[in-house]
């Protein structure tokens, strides 16, 4: 560089070529990292500041075409364990690198050396574009760290696995243990089946007094129950709760039944209830994905919480408790709730339906959730939710299909979810739970998910 260039040899002793030549060096420095060294500095230093922002540049680039191109690619890169380890340590070097190259720059500007009205303002907007940019990419660091811990802990390691009959079929077990009982009771099961392509969610709600629950003959459990798990066959099985014990049956009674489940990353519970889904609803079950109901509480918290549009006034109160008793109640219209609110919305059992009425307020609250949480929301609040996340699901999913399982849920979240319901009061198909026409559900889901094709009327 020449001499007489004023960025490397300035003219020290004018304070309007110093200010000016100050202002260009911050400017630099915040465009393109690196160039200040290079023109004015330590090239050495330089070089390796031109090369990482063009390193970030080149990436930001490929993942701006490759998600207009490909998003389940970017999904996948950004939720692969290696790549977000490889990202974290990325972003923690740029964050060093750019603070030293602000304090070099800093240096190299010779701040006593310009107006003394520029003085401050020179100081004042390199910090800040410091801490903005060496901070940000501190707390990006952080964050992707946080994301790497979640998703390890939440999902497993395994392949993918192609979709059944153009669906993957998940089964969504709303986990509840208390003091009063043994083992965990899934008082939610339903079973979410997506349309691999359109991304199309039907979600079938099964009560948790189904009785005579049936297995498909390469069930384990069906060595036991050949003739479905009943009040006369089954261990815990009673007029008001019998699907819902399956769990605690093959959990604590039969875990022989399922040697591997624990290294598959389920349980014996959770393969017995997957099971009997299977044979109840004939779809072949990829996944589950188990919720602590009192866990979730803290999630939703975690958001900022739900809103929710009610349509009958609700207690939260044990059932049988007179109106005027009531201690408080959610009263109809669109309400914002807490956690709390949330669970009680969703667990109370004092109006007269019961289980059915439970079961349509927790679909809401899904469904809200599902519609609420959006980028911003979850970014402003991501470790609260990623620590929440561990302590709320578990799942086998492998973390492999997060990618595409997260492109997929996108489309799901712009469709209408389709609603079935095993219960008496669905219409067009109420089922008997004390004596259900099982073959018929069967025949129903199916024609659901799979309806025929409307062929072409010849033309006269």
């Amino acid at each position: 560089m020449s001499q007489t260039s004023p960025l490397r040899y300035p003219d020290t002793s004018s304070q309007k070529v110093m200010t000016t030549r100050a202002w260009w060096l911050v400017i630099l420095n915040f465009l393109i990292p690196g160039s200040v060294q290079a023109l004015a500095g330590n090239k050495r230093l330089g070089k390796i500041g031109l090369g990482a922002t063009l390193t970030l540049v080149v990436f930001a680039a490929l993942v701006l075409v490759l998600g207009l191109l490909w998003p389940t690619a970017v999904f996948f890169i950004f939720t692969w364990g290696p790549t977000l380890f490889v990202g974290q340590i990325a972003l923690f070097f740029y964050a060093i690198l750019w603070l030293v190259l602000t304090l070099d720059t800093l240096r190299l500007i010779r701040i006593v050396k310009t107006g003394p009205r520029a003085r401050w303002w020179v100081a004042s907007v390199t910090v800040v574009m410091m801490v903005l940019v060496s901070g940000g990419a501190a707390y990006a660091a952080s964050l992707t760290g946080s994301l790497n811990s979640a998703l390890g802990k939440i999902f497993v390691a395994g392949p993918s696995v192609p979709p059944v009959d153009g669906q993957y079929n998940f089964l969504l077990l709303g986990g509840d243990a208390g003091e009063d009982r043994d083992g965990l009771r899934t008082d939610t099961a339903q079973v979410v089946s997506i349309n691999a392509e359109t991304g199309q969610a039907t979600i079938i709600g099964m009560p948790r007094d189904l009785q005579n629950v049936p297995f498909n003959e390469d069930s384990p459990m069906y060595s036991l129950y050949p003739g479905g798990y009943s009040q006369e066959t089954g261990e815990y099985c009673t007029r008001w709760a019998c699907l819902n014990t399956v769990y605690v049956a093959g959990e604590l009674n039969h875990p022989d039944l399922y040697p591997d489940a624990a290294a598959n990353g389920s349980s014996p519970g959770i393969e017995a209830m997957r099971d009997a889904a299977e044979a109840i609803t004939g779809l072949d079950i990829q996944y589950y994905v188990l919720i602590d109901m009192q866990g979730l509480q803290n999630l939703i918290d975690s958001l900022g919480g739900v809103t929710i549009t009610v349509e009958d006034r609700i207690a939260i109160a044990e059932p049988g408790t007179p109106e005027d008793q009531v201690p408080e109640w959610i009263e109809i219209g669109e309400q914002h709730m807490d956690g709390y609110h949330a669970m009680m919305y969703m667990r109370s059992r004092w109006s007269g339906t019961g289980d059915y009425d439970r079961m349509k307020r927790q679909q809401q609250v899904q469904e809200a959730l599902l519609r609420q949480m959006n980028p911003a929301n979850v970014l402003a609040k991501f470790q609260e939710i990623a620590a929440a996340g561990t302590q709320v699901v578990k799942t086998d999913i492998p973390q492999s299909m997060l990618g595409y399982f997260v492109d997929l849920g996108l489309k799901t979240k712009e469709l209408p979810v389709t609603h079935i319901e095993l219960t008496p009061y669905y219409e067009p198909f109420p089922v008997d739970t004390e004596y259900p026409d099982y073959p018929g559900i069967r025949t129903y889901i199916d024609s659901v998910i799979h309806p025929p094709t409307p062929t072409a009327t010849p033309t006269p």
